[in-house]
């Protein structure tokens, strides 16, 4: 695998920091949700492909697991992709369909056109647990939790969690590992151990404390479209230039 590595020392966001990242993409610059979230879920793709999956997809077994909001949206645009590259990909739902956000809800509804398995219903805990545990699969999206965590995961997704790591795969969280607080870097129980963590725009600012990092595994920086000026302006006031000038995804450690 070929990944840049980033060049000097790049600014971290806060949650509060990264909503109003979010709201000025789509208030001041009209750069819609549902684009930030295709470029997150290509890149987590392209990461899984060449670091995971030694570069071809093809029938390679890969779960995909998605939360109801924008990371599980992005997992969801991910699991497109890779299934489109001949990926034997299959879902788990941390949620009922009907319970997805609106646009994460359009990437599902996409998915089951497309007849991916585990898009129609949800499944029970039980079920659910025994397909992560019990299946050969070779990779796990951790699409669970983004930014937006509240709390120590609860029910469906702290379930999916402990599964996930109770297996000897690979796991390669978007944005972060569900779990973790992306501002103070409080861990959680239940939190993914990741191989290799996905973050998006910025890295988070709970990523860098020392007692997350067992947690974060590698890390990656992606990129989702946000214009550099962005940053500068208030009340962000951040020097943030090109940083994705040599490749989409860069390694930050």
């Amino acid at each position: 695998m070929i990944l840049p590595n980033a060049d000097g020392a790049i600014p971290s966001v806060d949650t509060t920091e990264m909503i109003e990242v979010d709201r000025a993409m789509i208030e001041d610059f009209h750069i819609e949700l549902i684009q930030m979230m295709e470029n997150a879920g290509r890149n987590l793709a392209h990461l899984a492909r060449l670091r995971f999956l030694k570069g071809d997809p093809r029938g390679r077994r890969i779960l995909v697991m998605a939360g109801s909001g924008g990371n599980g949206g992005g997992a969801l645009v991910a699991a497109r992709r890779l299934h489109n590259w001949g990926g034997n990909v299959t879902i788990a739902l941390g949620q009922p369909p009907e319970a997805m956000k609106p646009i994460p809800a359009k990437q599902l509804d996409i998915l089951q056109r497309m007849a991916v398995d585990g898009t129609k219903a949800s499944a029970t805990v039980r079920e659910l647990a025994a397909l992560v545990r019990e299946s050969p699969f070779e990779l796990i999206l951790d699409g669970l939790i983004g930014y937006s965590l509240r709390g120590a995961p609860v029910g469906l997704i702290g379930h999916l969690i402990r599964a996930a790591n109770d297996c000897e795969t690979p796991i390669l969280s978007l944005d972060t590992p569900s779990g973790i607080d992306t501002t103070t870097g409080t861990i959680y129980d239940p939190v993914i151990t990741a191989t290799a963590t996905m973050t998006l725009a910025l890295p988070k600012q709970g990523l860098r404390v020392d007692s997350v990092v067992q947690h974060v595994g590698e890390l990656y920086l992606a990129d989702i479209s946000v214009p550099p000026g962005l940053y500068s302006k208030p009340p962000l006031d951040k020097d943030v230039g090109p940083l994705f000038a040599r490749d989409d995804i860069v390694r930050i450690a």
